[in-house]
């Protein structure tokens, strides 16, 4: 049976996974999984974990290995000799092993296992805020990406505009296959069941908008609460993190009454948010937003999007004046008046999260996503 045909065992790693705390990044690793599996290829995925009880998850997407993390600086997880072994242990499983990009101790276990496998590394985010970690980190990252069989950028712009990726990576083993979940929306609850887990948001049937994630520093939420007062309906931020008390605070000093904090909310509440929202906001305002699933979620579920250009996917995901708008990042006005247009005017809402349903399942879909990685494992495969 030839490369093109046959199954593959694929390896997956990254420094954190379900059930540890969720974020946009572990997701599109359990999409890819569950995507590629329609198309002939097993997955596993190798993880550290703070507390990796138990050690192995059998899930949907595949099996998941924890070993411990010992130590995390500045997000950079690191594990111990038994996560070495491990990790060597399941090279030899493997017909291919896919990084996920930035994690530092994952170029460690590659130079460390020295498997002759075939392997690739999607690229997710430059390194933005811990900018003298790329100092150091500089030598061991331009060994390991030379070393890589393919590297995948999210989006043409990324791939355009990121200086690791323009000066590192040769192009001729440079791809770019977008992000994509498969669509969860028969899940979705009933109207009334919908309405009922909202019942403690009391949202009153009115339009509202809807920011999702976690609250970290790159988001740019102050911005939106710096619009919120411009904003002509409410505004319901779902999700927890870092920056919550900040924020909280800054709506009370602003005066602001059109912002719900919801927290984390449970995966019926998300649905049910999705549903009903006029439109997603994404006022995400550095490149560390290199993506944006959320506004993947928001085009399954025909929801238009607000978000910022900031040089990376999201601009991609979100055509500007086709399934949403994109303006300057940190620009309250700019955005207020992007949101009151779509909550002003329900006809251009509709028309633009159709136009965002059809993108999605044009470039963003599940078996998009499945074909491309499977097509990639393949090609790799077939060039040893």
């Amino acid at each position: 049976m030839d490369a093109q045909s046959q199954n593959l065992r694929v390896l997956h790693v990254y420094r954190t996974y379900f059930p540890d705390p969720p974020g946009g990044l572990q997701e599109a690793v359990r999409q890819i999984c569950l995507a590629s599996s329609n198309f002939g290829i097993e997955s596993r995925i190798f993880t550290l974990s703070p507390n990796p009880n138990p050690q192995e998850i059998n899930a949907p997407e595949g099996i998941i290995i924890r070993r411990r993390s010992w130590a995390a600086p500045a997000s950079c997880d690191m594990g111990g000799i038994k996560s070495i072994t491990k990790f060597h242990e399941l090279t030899t499983w493997a017909d291919v092993i896919h990084y996920h990009f930035p994690w530092p101790f994952a170029d460690i276990l590659h130079l460390l296992a020295g498997s002759n496998k075939p392997s690739v590394m999607t690229y997710h985010s430059d390194i933005v805020r811990q900018r003298y970690l790329g100092y150091i980190y500089g030598p061991l990252m331009r060994r390991m990406m030379r070393s890589m069989s393919a590297v995948v950028a999210t989006s043409p712009a990324y791939a355009k505009t990121s200086p690791v990726l323009t000066s590192i990576v040769p192009q001729n083993r440079l791809r770019t296959i977008p992000l994509g979940i498969v669509d969860y929306r028969k899940d979705a609850s009933s109207n009334s069941s919908s309405q009922e887990s909202l019942s403690r948001l009391q949202l009153n049937n009115a339009p509202f908008l809807l920011s999702l994630g976690v609250l970290r520093y790159y988001k740019g939420l102050h911005s939106l609460i710096e619009a919120a007062n411009s904003i002509h309906g409410t505004i319901v931020i779902a999700g927890s993190g870092p920056e919550d008390a900040h924020l909280k605070d800054l709506a009370e000093n602003m005066g602001v009454s059109n912002v719900i904090f919801a927290g984390q909310v449970s995966n019926e509440e998300k649905i049910a948010l999705l549903n009903q929202c006029r439109a997603l906001v994404l006022p995400s305002h550095l490149r560390s937003e290199a993506f944006g699933m959320v506004l993947v979620e928001a085009a399954m579920f025909c929801k238009p999007m607000v978000c910022c250009e900031v040089g990376s996917g999201t601009s991609y995901v979100n055509a500007d004046g086709i399934t949403g708008f994109v303006v300057a990042p940190e620009s309250p006005t700019e955005f207020a008046d992007a949101c009151n247009r779509l909550i002003n005017n329900e006809a251009l809402a509709t028309r633009m999260g159709a136009a965002a349903r059809d993108r999605y399942e044009r470039l963003f879909s599940g078996d998009a996503l499945g074909k491309a990685y499977a097509d990639l494992y393949r090609d790799v495969c077939s060039k040893v």
